[in-house]
């Protein structure tokens, strides 16, 4: 799918449009000023597949152990900044990669300029960005109700200010929790500006509504070639938000990142405990990083034919079933043994990618 061409930014060794693949982003849910378990959260994070990590900075405690948490990680840092202009200066002192603020709400002309003027020194990007729940009530009463005009209004605002003292080194994000409101926002800041797109579904919920609604929504955007660098936004534990942004961009055909899982619909053919075998299966993919697909299916009658590009499958019958790669039959093996005879080919096909590397 084309992309649409929007200027590119750096977010430490991370670039953002302009063509650079679409990056992953989360943010922490620690307290910033714990330093330990920030970090720990942070390696967590980089290890599910996050390129991009955001830190709430509320308070000067916050601030001041960005520097310490930024020496102890290898992922790109960005500072969530909200009306306090001395928290951003502090920010960028301890070498934060980028910040979150929206200039119109940390002050007077003087407050912008000096945190302009030291980004600039920086050489960091600020992320404007616009949410929903939050929208100036003068745009709420222009527009008698959260709209894309008065989303994207609110954000060029914030650009303009930006862009009044020669600071062009940003990206956007329009944030709601409706996602047709959230597409229509998205797509109408597309075409009016040419800054990078941070795209998510903001308040999505737990991860059993959330996921759905941001891959609803994020997968149109980026199927329609709108977006830069995405974030799946959940309650609850950060990792998963990363592991459900990287399957949206692996289901667009827009990243590789870990095991592919195909598994078959149950119908009156299964004679095996399909939905046990296949939980079974996911849990343990969730320790493999390399790209493979496998394939879980129920019927040995069609099974691998319909399976034929997995790297490797199986296929249950009556009490037993197949082995195969490929699409070609490798084994019968009785069903007990079925997922333990899928690994040990995983694991084979695994080695041998890595002696022909």
């Amino acid at each position: 799918m084309e992309r649409k061409k929007t200027r590119q930014i750096h977010i430490g060794s991370v670039a953002v449009g302009g063509g650079a693949p679409v990056s992953v982003q989360s943010m922490t849910n620690t307290k910033t000023a714990d330093i330990p378990s920030t970090v720990s959260q942070i390696h967590a994070l980089t290890d599910a597949g996050c390129d991009i990590v955001r830190l709430a900075v509320p308070d000067m405690d916050a601030a001041e152990a960005l520097g310490e948490i930024i020496r102890s990680v290898d992922v790109p840092l960005v500072a969530d900044i909200h009306f306090d202009y001395r928290l951003a200066l502090e920010a960028i002192h301890q070498g934060i990669m980028a910040l979150r603020l929206n200039p119109g709400n940390i002050g007077g002309e003087e407050r912008v300029r000096a945190v302009v003027r030291e980004a600039k020194a920086a050489g960091i990007p600020i992320r404007i960005g616009v949410n929903g729940g939050s929208l100036d009530k003068k745009l709420l009463e222009k527009y008698g109700r959260v709209t894309a005009e008065a989303l994207v209004e609110s954000a060029m605002e914030h650009v303009h200010i930006l862009e009044a003292l020669d600071f062009y080194d940003m990206k956007i994000s329009l944030k709601a929790h409706d996602v047709p409101l959230t597409l229509a926002a998205y797509r109408l800041m597309s075409e009016t500006v040419e800054y990078p797109l941070h795209l998510g579904v903001t308040e999505a919920g737990t991860p059993t509504t959330g996921m759905i609604k941001s891959a609803v929504g994020i997968g149109a955007l980026l199927a329609e070639g709108i977006g830069d660098t995405i974030r799946v936004s959940l309650t609850g534990d950060p990792v998963v938000e990363v592991r459900v942004a990287n399957e949206i961009l692996k289901s667009l055909g827009m990243r590789e990142y870990g095991p592919t899982m195909i598994s078959c619909p149950t119908c009156g053919r299964t004679s095996i405990d399909l939905p046990a075998i296949a939980s079974e299966v996911e849990k343990k993919l969730e320790d493999i990083r390399e790209p493979i697909t496998v394939a879980v299916m129920g019927c040995v009658v069609n099974g691998p034919g319909e399976a034929r590009e997995a790297d490797v499958g199986i296929a249950g019958g009556k009490g037993e079933g197949l082995v195969f790669r490929k699409g070609e039959i490798l084994r019968k093996v009785p069903e007990a043994e079925l997922v333990g005879e899928l690994f040990k080919e995983i694991d084979a096909l695994l080695a041998e990618r890595t002696e022909s590397a």
